[in-house]
Formats: structure tokens, C-alpha cells, sequence
């Protein structure tokens, strides 16, 4: 191993861009290809041979950009090169941004960033750039406006910028980027780099990687995990379509952000028979996500976040236990009755005092088992993203996770449809957006106080069910 070259695990063409020296480098390049490991071996790289040298890398989300530098040290590891890390107020920034990012800082001077990609967070740098997935930027156009001027300004000295993305609609900078590096009508001279998965597969292949099995093969599996046949072609071809956008834009999500909401419930909300009317809505987790059940109070004419129980690693019997007595609580209670939520879906409608809500039916249970069909989703996102807009009766908790995940969801537009997906990530696929979506559906669709409750009470009593409409009518 005494010939060993850190750039020797990178692919061909990882490697081609990182030894690419172009001053401005686009990379189109679809999901799983290693953007982010690439760009940091390059950051790191040219920290070690340019003392005192500084980077910046910048992502959607400040967690994406702290991962991204977690693989600088990684590489810095590789190259047994001892760092320091650190915090740092970022030269030029407000006072009032307080804006802090994390650092780390090699023997020679050198230094590199990470900030989340906002305009106020970028407009004091000095460094070289790395603009990580720069289509998921909340504003891009204001970012590159509040970069380009740092970047081409001589009296700096010569900054490197790297855009680096899978595409997200048309209309935003990064396609406009594409755009004008393909035609050659930009300002600026790109070099351009593009990497579709089919390319990326036949280099793994290539280089043994795949343990086995094709380039088609691979391919041919990741496609048949992919929840959206519509967004593949952006998601790993390349391909930019004609609308995509965040549905739920963070400054909207911040209408809805209460000090009010909890994300943990007191057990008694379960038990209290002169509680307000509860909901949930549950998103059953696959093999690799959770499911999460969130829960709504209706107080007056406002549903209060009372609960965001987030179920990972739990058996199956577990949370049907888990989910049945909130079940029985509630009102109402919609289920993601999707692939494997439908066991579980069946099993809970089985539960004392739940059964099934499916008045096409005349099941009058409290449980409603949701197929997530495209006129589905097409239903309850959009009613989803009308629930954050004034007047808001909406209260949900004030947190990092619960925004960042309900902040992924997407809106796409393609060949006049509407679709809605959310990437997949380490922390989820947007559960809690779509347990969101549900429990307003189920709020929307509950026997309101004062109507008839046609389902039987837990005691399965038709006398006591006779009582109670009696009651309601009289």
C-alpha cells in the first residue's frame, strides 16, 4: 500500500472532475453518484497544496453541509493529515445573522466551511466555493447573486466555484447554469460534467464494485425501490422537467410553528374521556424508514400538534399496539394502507372500538385504509400546503427535523401532471410531511361534535351505540 493515492477510490469519473482545474465546474450528475464525496476530496486536495487557502461548501440544509465536511475529514484521514475542528463567526455576516459555521483546519493554514445555502450566510465569504445540490436551494437565484460578484472580483485573488447538483425543474439558476454551459451563452465558461446512473452503474461494474451483478441489474433494482416512475428521468438521467418545486417552502412552514404544538403527548390524551376530539394520521414505515403517527387536537377551530411519535426499529406487533391505542382514541385515523402498511392496516381495523371507515361500504368504523394512488396524493398535498396559508388553523412543533422533513416534500409538474415525492434520506422520505397530510384528511373527514356516530363504541354495546344517537339527535 506504500503507492496508495487517496483519489485512487474515486471512479473514473468522480476522478475526472476532481482533477478537472477549471476554474468554474458544473456537475449534472444524478442521485447515488457520490457528489458530495467527490467535491470534498477535491476541497481537501487543494487545501493541502495551497496554504492558507479557504473553502466553503454550502448545501440546502446546514445538516447537508456538516455531512458533506464530515467526508473532508474523512479524506483527510486517508491522507494522514492531522485537523483541528472548530466554529467561527463568519467574516462580513450581520451581527444579527448570528451565523456561526463549522470548520476545519489544517496544519498549513488552510480552512474549510460548512454554511447552509442562504443568501445572508454567503455574502461575506472568501474562499473557493462548492455549491452542494444547488437546484434544492431555497432561493438559488439570490445565492448566486450574492456570490458571483465575491467570486469574479479580481481584488479577491482567484476563487474556484463548483456547482454541483441533480436536477429539480427548469426555471431555477442550476438549470439556467446547464443551460448556458451546453449553448455556450453564459458569462462564464463552464466546464461541464455530466453523469447519469446508467454511466455511473457500467463504472462500478467496470471497477468490480457491484459485487456480481450488471450495470442493467443495479440500475434495474434502484428503479424498482423508486416510489415516483415520474421523477426518475430527472432523478437519474439528467433529465430537467418542467416543474419542480418545494412544496412546503420553509418561510410557509414557519406560519404554522407554535411553541403550543408538542411533539411528545401526555398518555392521559389517550385515556381522558373530556378531552377535545383527536387525530391521527399514520405514514407506515418501509424497510429503511419509520412510520410515524401524528396526532391533532381540535381546539376551538385550530388543530393543535399534540403528538409526532416516531416508530424505527419497532416490530410490527409493537406498533399495532402502539397505533391501536391512539386509535381507539381518536376520532378518526388515516392509514397509509400502502405495500406493507397493509397487514398492519388490517390488523388494525380489527382492534376493539376501531374498525373501518369506508362509507361506500357502510363501514362506519373510525379507521380509513388510504392507497397512496397518484389522484391520492394529488388530493391531499395540495389541501396539505393550503393548511400552512392564512388564516392558519394549523399548530405544529418548532423543529429542525419535523421542517426539514416536511420542507423535502416536492411538487413536480410533467407533461401536465402534477406529482409529489420526497428523496430519500438517512432520517426518512418525508414521513412526517406525509403523517401530516393524513391527520388533516382525517380531521377534515371526522363525524363532527353534534352529528350521528354511527360506529359501535369499544364495547361493542348496539344498546350503548342506540343510547348515543339518541343523544346526538335529541
Amino acid at each position: 500500500m506504500s503507492d496508495f493515492r487517496p483519489y485512487d477510490l474515486l471512479l473514473p469519473f468522480q476522478r475526472k472532475y476532481a482533477l478537472d482545474d477549471s476554474r468554474f465546474k458544473l456537475a449534472l450528475w444524478s442521485r447515488q453518484t457520490g457528489k458530495g464525496f467527490t467535491a470534498s476530496y477535491e476541497a481537501v486536495a487543494d487545501a493541502l497544496a495551497n496554504p492558507k487557502s479557504n473553502w466553503i461548501i454550502a448545501a440546502p440544509t446546514e445538516r447537508q453541509a456538516i455531512e458533506t465536511l464530515e467526508k473532508c475529514k474523512d479524506w483527510a484521514r486517508a491522507a494522514a493529515v492531522a485537523i483541528a475542528e472548530t466554529e467561527e463567526q463568519v467574516e462580513g455576516l450581520t451581527r444579527e445573522a448570528g451565523i456561526k459555521a463549522k470548520v476545519i483546519a489544517f496544519p498549513n493554514g488552510s480552512k474549510i466551511y460548512a454554511l447552509p445555502g442562504r443568501p445572508v450566510s454567503l455574502r461575506g465569504f472568501t474562499g473557493s466555493l462548492i455549491l452542494d445540490e444547488f437546484a434544492f436551494f431555497e432561493d438559488s437565484e439570490a445565492v448566486w447573486a450574492a456570490v458571483y460578484a465575491v467570486i469574479t472580483n479580481p481584488m479577491s485573488g482567484v476563487k474556484k466555484i463548483r456547482v454541483m447538483s441533480t436536477p429539480m425543474g427548469r426555471g431555477n439558476k442550476f438549470h439556467t447554469l446547464c443551460e448556458e454551459a451546453q449553448n455556450g451563452t453564459g458569462k462564464i465558461h463552464w466546464s461541464l460534467h455530466k453523469t447519469t446512473i446508467h454511466e455511473a452503474a457500467k463504472e462500478w461494474e467496470a471497477t468490480g464494485r457491484l459485487k456480481g451483478k450488471t450495470a442493467a441489474q443495479y440500475v434495474a433494482e434502484i428503479r424498482a425501490g423508486f416510489d415516483n416512475e415520474e421523477l426518475w428521468p430527472q432523478e437519474f438521467e439528467c433529465v430537467f422537467l418542467d416543474s419542480d418545486s418545494f412544496l412546503l417552502p420553509y418561510d410557509i412552514i414557519a406560519n404554522a410553528e407554535s411553541a403550543a404544538a408538542t411533539q411528545f403527548a401526555d398518555p392521559a390524551l389517550f385515556t381522558d374521556t373530556r378531552r377535545h376530539p383527536i387525530y391521527c394520521g399514520v405514514d407506515f414505515g418501509r424497510v429503511s424508514d419509520p412510520t410515524v403517527c401524528w396526532t391533532h387536537e381540535r381546539v376551538g377551530d385550530v388543530l393543535v400538534t399534540r403528538e409526532v411519535l416516531v416508530l424505527k426499529n419497532v416490530s410490527t406487533p409493537d406498533q399495532q399496539a402502539a397505533l391501536a391505542i391512539r386509535a381507539r382514541a381518536a376520532r378518526r385515523v388515516c392509514f397509509d394502507y400502502t405495500g406493507p402498511g397493509i397487514g398492519l392496516g388490517d390488523y388494525l381495523a380489527r382492534e376493539r372500538g376501531v374498525g373501518i371507515y369506508d362509507p361506500a361500504k357502510h363501514h362506519l368504523g373510525k379507521l380509513e385504509l388510504c392507497t397512496f394512488s397518484a389522484p391520492f396524493k394529488r388530493d391531499i398535498f395540495p389541501k396539505l400546503r393550503r393548511a400552512f396559508e392564512p388564516p392558519v388553523k394549523l399548530r405544529i412543533p418548532i423543529d429542525p427535523v419535523i421542517r426539514e422533513d416536511l420542507h423535502s416534500m416536492r411538487q413536480t409538474i410533467h407533461a401536465g401532471q402534477y406529482s409529489y415525492a420526497a428523496p430519500r434520506t438517512k432520517e426518512g422520505h418525508s414521513d412526517r410531511c406525509t403523517a401530516l397530510a393524513l391527520s388533516l384528511r382525517a380531521a377534515a373527514t371526522a363525524t363532527a361534535p353534534g352529528e350521528i356516530h354511527l360506529f359501535l363504541p369499544p364495547d361493542g354495546s348496539r344498546r350503548a351505540a342506540k343510547r348515543e344517537r339518541s343523544a346526538s339527535i335529541g
